[in-house]
């Protein structure tokens, strides 16, 4: 048997992470050889994946933007075909077509100690074949949900339902609404999103929600990024404007944090001009909880309100007792009918993308790995992984990652190591990953790494930290490098 084909990087993922990655070894280590796996037959990730109507990003693109492409469309608050659109002009201006092979599912991973590299199992999704990829380095821009399945609660009565159940993972090209009574079960992004996209076609929308969630109106365009477009030109304005809403969300965030009781009640009078005057705002939009506990929504334009206040839509809170033939009964004994139920209930979390890790043939377990400057995983040598902010633009802290590894690159050639791990003290107290009070988080704490209770161990969730964090020394004293292949002597 031929030895598998070898690759100084294997990136996992050709999503906005994956994408990210590649273009920073081009750029920064352009002498290391790399291949893109994805498991769908498409570049974008969630952009691609998710074909609900209205789709959209919930964070500004000159933030969820590349730091080195800049965001140029009038657009802030962008649709996905126009996210998409910029993912394959970064593809194509990088010259990465060629390094991306589509429908490559990564099963597992084995680290040989002897050997410094990974041997990767992959399936071909579309044949059924496997094959195998050796690798100096894994880096894993899968993000950090399953991409097979959403989260669905089972309900009560819900094979008797006449009509059609959607989630919105899953959404039917061929889905007809117009006319149709549709209820949208949920009350995060997807929901408030769904809300205003399906109301224009739809007899009625109605959004119901267990829990309220923090929602705040955003211009859908910049009217002073666009400025700055026009005067410094579409690189510099663009810095500009990046550093502006950096700052803009970094500030909104400790308000809220700090002063959660005049956050909630700036929210509430910004909810209550956008609504009719008769609407019972402390029914449908007070959450139980302060202010970025969890994430807040962004409405742009105020779609969603403007949806309201017009009629086409309405909030019901309240708890589902069980389906019906011709919809919902609610635990107040109210019923709800429906043509066409849409359960926007969320996510799954799946790390790494499942991928099953050895090191040495013992198995990694995830929940004992504590995971160092965010980036990699204690006991795990040279394995890379890239989670955003939960507070800001993913996008932020994707490139502070990039550049920290390509850095952590060029740092192990120049001291001639082959492989490098990050060791915890074991006595050192650990916490939940993610300290985010979201469903699809919470559900999955006890499947995910730890974070200790200071740096380099703690999953900061702020820009400006890990800047610093990553502009200091490559190498710290709880890093260990290991040279396992002798460098080669040139006659």
């Amino acid at each position: 048997m031929s030895a598998p084909e070898h690759v100084d990087v294997l990136i996992v993922g050709a999503g906005i992470s994956g994408i990210g990655a590649a273009r920073y070894l081009r750029t920064e280590q352009p002498s290391k050889t790399f291949t893109i796996v994805e498991a769908r037959g498409a570049a974008g990730g969630t952009w691609d994946l998710f074909r609900y109507p209205g789709i959209r990003s919930d964070s500004d693109l000159h933030t969820f933007g590349y730091e080195f492409k800049p965001w140029t469309d009038k657009q802030a608050i962008a649709d996905a075909p126009r996210i998409l659109d910029y993912l394959h002009e970064t593809i194509e201006e990088n010259d990465l077509t060629d390094h991306i092979r589509y429908h490559h599912k990564v099963l597992s991973a084995a680290w040989s100690s002897d050997d410094a590299r990974w041997l990767v199992d992959i399936e071909r999704t579309h044949t059924g074949e496997r094959t195998q990829i050796s690798a100096g380095w894994i880096f894993c821009g899968s993000g950090y949900y399953d991409y097979d399945e959403g989260f669905s609660p089972e309900f009560v009565g819900e094979d008797r339902f006449r009509g059609q159940i959607v989630h919105p993972q899953h959404w039917p090209e061929d889905l007809d609404y117009a006319g149709k009574r549709v209820v949208v079960i949920g009350s995060g992004a997807t929901a408030v999103t769904l809300l205003p996209a399906m109301a224009d076609e739809a007899e009625h929308v109605t959004m119901l929600q267990r829990t309220p969630t923090y929602v705040i109106p955003l211009p859908r365009e910049d009217a002073l990024a666009n400025t700055l477009k026009k005067i410094f030109g579409d690189e510099r304005g663009y810095a500009l404007t990046r550093q502006k809403n950096v700052a803009q969300q970094r500030i909104l965030f400790e308000l809220c944090q700090r002063f959660p009781k005049v956050a909630r009640r700036m929210i509430r009078k910004i909810n209550k001009s956008q609504l009719p005057e008769d609407f019972p705002v402390d029914v449908h939009f007070n959450p139980p909880y302060d202010p970025w506990d969890q994430r807040l929504c962004v409405v742009p334009d105020a779609d969603l309100f403007r949806t309201i206040r017009a009629g086409k839509a309405s909030i019901v809170t309240d708890r589902i007792a069980s389906f019906t033939e011709t919809g919902i009964l609610l635990e107040s004994g109210a019923e709800i009918e429906a043509d066409i139920i849409v359960t926007a209930t969320g996510l799954n979390i799946k790390i790494i993308g499942g991928i099953d890790l050895t090191v040495d043939g013992e198995p990694v377990s995830l929940p004992e790995t504590v995971v160092y400057r965010g980036i990699m995983l204690s006991g795990v040598p040279n394995f890379a992984l890239a989670i955003g902010y939960t507070n800001a633009s993913w996008t932020l802290k994707i490139g502070l990652l990039c550049q920290y590894f390509c850095k952590l690159l060029g740092y192990m050639d120049s001291h001639g190591h082959d492989a490098v791990w990050a060791v915890a003290d074991p006595d050192m107290p650990t916490r939940p990953l993610l300290d985010f009070g979201a469903g699809y988080v919470q559900r999955a704490l006890d499947t995910l790494p730890k974070q200790g209770p200071h740096a380099p161990w703690v999953m900061s969730m702020s820009y400006y930290a890990d800047r610093r964090l990553f502009k200091g020394d490559v190498a710290d004293e709880n890093l260990r490098f290991a040279r396992v292949r002798q460098p080669e002597v040139l006659t």
